[in-house]
């Protein structure tokens, strides 16, 4: 028998929200059946940027984004299930992944800050809503990122051995299924979210937040002192598991590393997305590993791609397509899958990776009524 869940999912970029309605089976198997993404509003999009870093005012606009972001998730679910001829009474469970606003997984205490009420969203939407499921990996210890592995383990995985699957989203991870069949994973550092915001900074005009097909990065060279500079950040050598987030690696950052150097734009951002390259493509060398599954809004953008190509010559790469997933929607049934989880009370961490004592169930269960 099988059930209808929903998984949301807006991440690091900022970009959108994105929905998966999915069909689950007893054994967990998860079938895309239906998909939506909705651009975030300006003003919650602004505001939701502003938190993610130290600010003033912060308890105020987390506040009152944490419902707006929910009133604007609940619209469109009730829109998207209108489209798809599929009544409320159908879904079993929304998995509401929220929207990270702060992770601190090596803070004393570690922390780790999802907005998006869930009480709101189960109200506006009159459906059980499962959400928060970062903590309880904290509370044990771990860094409650990334969650996607187990999912990428149960769906992507199988029998595999020498595969990655790369998430290329504002920050990027890989979960590695090693030659001894260990099943790895953690955020390499960033994905899109630098040249993203270098991006919009300097083609502020241009209606879009992320540098299509990689051209303007591809009218630009790599500044190798630059490159080298970003490279020598301790967050890079530290050894697994770890995770990070756009609250370490944003535009004060970039303008750190520079130095005061004067380089041109187009240079900055050929770098930057030389920075994305070689810190997924060392992990794959490391651990020898011949095939590499992408997935996420990177996987749209070539330069990065042929970039990772020309670094790692032995590793094939595809979309995870090929395994029967398609690459814009792997996080969102992630989503889904970890309600299901939930629900049917199975531990959904893998304390491999995230470096939790226990497995656990992970997330928090809000009610409709």
């Amino acid at each position: 028998m099988s059930d209808f869940y929903l998984g949301l999912m807006s991440g690091t970029s900022l970009d959108g929200l994105d929905i998966a309605l999915c069909e689950i089976d007893e054994n967990g198997h998860t079938s895309l059946v239906k998909s939506h993404s909705a651009p975030l509003p300006l003003t919650l999009r602004t505001h939701l940027q502003a938190l993610t870093q130290p600010g003033t005012d912060e308890l105020n606009i987390y506040a009152s984004c944490d419902r707006e972001f929910a009133a604007f998730c609940a619209q469109h679910i009730l829109h998207f299930l209108r489209q798809a001829d599929v009544p409320t009474s159908r879904i079993r469970a929304i998995g509401s992944h929220g929207q990270t606003v702060r992770h601190m997984p090596v803070a004393t205490p570690a922390y780790t800050l999802q907005l998006g009420c869930a009480s709101t969203l189960a109200s506006l939407t009159g459906i059980d809503v499962v959400a928060d499921f970062r903590r309880k990996d904290i509370a044990l210890g771990g860094q409650g990122a990334p969650l996607a592995p187990a999912f990428h383990k149960a769906m992507l995985g199988g029998d595999a051995v020498s595969r990655a699957v790369l998430n290329i989203g504002g920050i990027a991870n890989l979960t590695l299924f090693t030659e001894d069949r260990q099943t790895l994973g953690f955020d390499t550092g960033p994905g899109n979210c630098l040249l993203d915001a270098w991006y919009t900074k300097h083609h502020p005009l241009q209606g879009r937040y992320f540098d299509h097909q990689g051209s303007f990065a591809q009218s630009g060279q790599v500044h190798q002192a630059f490159l080298e500079r970003m490279l020598e950040d301790p967050y890079f050598r530290q050894p697994a598991p770890k995770s990070t987030g756009r609250e370490y690696f944003h535009l004060d950052w970039v303008e750190q590393k520079l130095a005061a150097e004067d380089l041109d734009p187009a240079d900055i951002q050929r770098t930057l997305l030389e920075l994305t390259a070689v810190t997924i493509s060392a992990p794959l060398r490391e651990y020898a590993l011949r095939e590499c599954f992408v997935c996420g809004g990177g996987v749209h953008n070539s330069a990065l791609l042929g970039r990772l190509k020309a670094l790692s010559p032995e590793v094939t790469f595809a979309s995870t397509a090929e395994l029967g997933i398609e690459p814009d929607w792997v996080e969102a049934m992630a989503f889904a899958w970890l309600a299901w989880s939930h629900i049917e009370k199975r531990p959904s961490n893998l304390p491999e990776v995230t470096g939790a004592t226990r497995a656990a169930i992970l997330g928090g269960y809000f009610p409709a009524n």
